[in-house]
Parts: structure tokens; C-alpha cells; sequence
């Protein structure tokens, strides 16, 4: 199995021309118009250093110099969402959703309860819970959102409860 850490899924490994260019064929493909609260967010999403609440977005695209609200951001993200750009995931015991750049289902978090740090891993675990559940009942998942909660190794080693 892979580890994957968020600071490792969020090292740029492309110029922020490409992230550009990337968002705007999709919208252009799909219809829509490339706008700049979509280019703010779309940037805001690839400089993350983790899964962020609409709030953490709107804050971080701020910090950056762009002028966009929370309804554009919330409206971007539904977009976003729509296009498989984005994905939102509930990582814990708080209602808030978090936002990230979408990811393939085998990407599950491991979200730890202690220092909040979420790890990405990808198995087969997931494509085994699907099997199970076209094969066993009949049901044909359109997305698996697999969030495991517990204590990183870190916390663990430190004996952080």
C-alpha cells in the first residue's frame, strides 16, 4: 500500500500555467465560462497544504490578492464538483466539508483524531468494496468515500490520546 502525505499530494509538480490551462479546457469543454473566481479557486485548491472548509478557501484566495466571496467560492466548488475537478469530503466529527482536487476512490483518508492530520493511502481495499457490492447486492456505487479515523504514527509513538 501506498503512503501518500498531503505535503507530498500538494508538492507542485507542474507550473501554475498548466494548473491554468488544465481548468480552463474543462470548463471550456463543458460550457462554461472561464471566470477569474474560478482561476482563484482552482489556484487556491492547488496551492493547499491540506483538505480546506469553504471559509480556509476563501481566506487563502484573500491572502493571495483576488477579491472573491464566499458565494462565488461555494458556487465554484458546486462547479468544480459537477466536473470531477474537486471533491468534498467529511473527515471527522465536524459538519464541515472539506475541499480538495479530486482524486481517484482509491485514495482514502486515514484522518487522525489527536493532531487532525490526514493521510492519503491508495490499496485495493476500495475496488474490493466495490466488487463486493456490484457482485453481492446488486448495487452499483457512483463514488466510495472511505475515511478511516485513529491516531497517526506520530501521536502513537509520542503516546498523544
Amino acid at each position: 500500500m501506498q503512503h501518500d502525505t498531503e505535503q507530498q499530494r500538494r508538492t507542485p509538480d507542474a507550473s501554475a500555467e498548466t494548473h491554468r490551462a488544465e481548468l480552463e479546457a474543462t470548463l471550456r469543454a463543458n460550457g462554461h465560462r472561464v471566470t477569474e473566481p474560478r482561476r482563484a479557486v482552482w489556484a487556491a485548491l492547488h496551492r493547499a497544504s491540506g483538505h480546506l472548509t469553504v471559509e480556509e478557501l476563501t481566506t487563502e484566495i484573500a491572502a493571495a490578492g483576488a477579491d472573491v466571496d464566499l458565494a462565488s467560492v461555494y458556487r465554484t466548488l458546486d462547479l468544480f464538483e459537477q466536473l470531477d475537478l474537486a471533491r468534498m469530503s467529511r473527515l471527522g466529527d465536524s459538519d464541515a466539508g472539506r475541499w480538495e482536487l479530486a482524486h481517484p476512490d482509491e485514495h482514502f483518508h486515514l484522518v487522525c483524531l489527536v493532531c487532525g492530520n490526514v493521510d492519503h493511502h491508495v490499496g485495493s481495499l476500495v475496488a474490493s468494496i466495490r466488487e463486493h457490492l456490484e457482485e453481492g447486492h446488486g448495487f452499483e456505487p457512483d463514488r466510495v468515500e472511505l475515511v478511516v479515523s485513529g491516531r497517526c504514527r506520530r501521536c502513537r509513538e509520542d503516546g498523544s490520546t
